[in-house]
């Protein structure tokens, strides 16, 4: 069950980068955004998530509770900027990322839940 978290989460967060690079380059279009209207996360946040799809595979803790956050933060900001916008929250591509990114965070919360921290065996 692990390791099926472990790729699935992986495939969320390239699902969720496909789709964002997919918005920027103007393939799929969210609502009324337009090009000149896209903001430069749609750029920034691809890599982020293709980088973080990577990391997952590590057994880090530190990292995945920082992939948790970040998931976090873009879900919030998506639904705190686009609140006034249906047509961009309810539009395909919003869908798309925003169920692949609470899936997502779903996993990396599994994932902490079953990865006990690792203890300091260098104290005396």
């Amino acid at each position: 069950m692990y390791r099926r978290v472990v790729w699935g989460c992986i495939a969320m967060a390239l699902i969720a980068a496909i789709t964002y690079v997919l918005l920027g380059v103007g393939v799929i279009h969210a609502g009324d955004l337009s090009g000149k209207d896209m903001p430069s996360f749609f750029y920034v946040i691809p890599a982020a998530y293709v980088i973080m799809g990577v990391l997952i595979l590590s057994r880090w803790r530190w990292i995945r509770i920082a992939s948790a956050a970040v998931v976090a933060l873009t879900i919030l900001v998506f639904y705190v900027r686009y609140a006034g916008q249906p047509d961009v929250m309810w539009s395909a591509p919003g869908l798309i990322t925003k169920i692949a990114q609470i899936f997502l965070l779903a996993g990396l919360i599994y994932l902490l839940a079953k990865t006990r921290p690792e203890k300091n065996t260098n104290v005396k």
